[in-house]
């Protein structure tokens, strides 16, 4: 039985997968909004918001590990400018809005995912 499995696995393995969801955040960060599947945004949300919790702390170890997750760019702008706008927040730095168009591949259900205001 296999019990306690969590995560979507795309199709992709372990290496494939967590740079593929490296990528989706990098964008996210940088765009500060993307389109993507309804899927995709559900497993990129915790991540994210794992990372600006992270960048809250404002220290030296916490830039580090935003650094081992993102590029130097996206980081610096992670840690610099979009943390210090939820300084006062508790959580839920992020929302999905679902969208009614399909992807004409597998008719996938898109979704945009931004940060919340």
């Amino acid at each position: 039985m296999n019990k306690g499995k969590v995560g979507r696995k795309f199709g992709l393995k372990r290496g494939e997968r967590q740079a593929f969801i490296k990528g989706l955040a990098n964008n996210l960060i940088r765009k500060e909004k993307i389109e993507t599947t309804e899927a995709r945004a559900r497993e990129l949300r915790p991540k994210v918001e794992k990372m600006i919790t992270t960048a809250k702390k404002q220290t030296l170890a916490s830039f580090r590990k935003l650094l081992a997750n993102l590029n130097k760019t996206t980081a610096e702008k992670l840690y610099f400018d979009i943390a210090k706008r939820y300084t006062e927040r508790k959580g839920g730095y992020t929302k999905i809005t679902k969208l009614d168009k399909v992807t004409k591949r597998d008719g996938g259900k898109r979704a945009i995912i931004e940060f919340v205001k």
